[in-house]
């Protein structure tokens, strides 16, 4: 059967967004990310599709070594799934990569999360609505709540997820990381 690791990748990149979110939440991150290697080479997040304009976005392959994410201080998790999973996991973003024009960021979801009330938009996500929707529709995780709810705090919690790294990024980032996750099968990495 096999088995791989994925990762949780919580970060607070200090952007004006995060900020405001952070004056409701009181958390540490507030923008999560799924991540396939300890390396951090293939992110995926639904957020601003460019730095200079925070109101265009969508689903993104983050680049962990430029931008926001320059100065950001980070929470970094891991949790072992089965490759069957792993597989639904990567196809399930795939598919999504394959029709990112169809999709955008679910800013007016992020109104509910206060009030307990989820807004739903079809094809739209907020970050760890998409890093829940991800999980749950690889069978890795039935969350409780509904998805347009899940803040990123919820995510280390919803299953068995091991801390790895908790700092800054770039510190993260000049550690000697040797462990890489094998694809089970040979694919390509999602371009964008």
């Amino acid at each position: 059967m096999g088995e791989k690791k994925i990762y949780l990748l919580l970060t607070d990149t200090g952007t004006i967004l995060t900020r405001l979110i952070k004056s409701y939440t009181k958390k540490p991150y507030n923008h999560a990310s799924i991540a396939f290697d300890t390396e951090l080479t293939e992110v995926y997040s639904f957020g601003r599709k460019t730095a200079k304009n925070p109101y265009i976005g969508g689903f993104v392959r983050e680049d962990i070594h430029s931008g926001l994410f320059g100065e950001a201080n980070c929470s970094i998790y891991f949790l072992t799934i089965t490759n069957d999973e792993f597989k639904k996991m990567y196809q399930y973003i795939l598919q999504i990569a394959v029709e990112k024009e169809h999709y955008r960021y679910n800013f007016i979801g992020l109104f509910g999360v206060p009030f307990k009330k989820p807004i739903k938009r079809k094809n739209a996500f907020f970050c760890s609505q998409f890093v829940a929707s991800v999980l749950k529709e690889s069978h890795v995780i039935d969350f409780e709540k509904d998805l347009s709810l899940i803040e990123p705090s919820d995510l280390p919690h919803s299953a068995n997820f091991q801390l790895v790294f908790e700092g800054r990024l770039k510190d993260y980032q000049n550690k000697d990381t040797t462990e890489r996750v094998q694809v089970p099968y040979p694919i390509v990495p999602i371009e964008m």
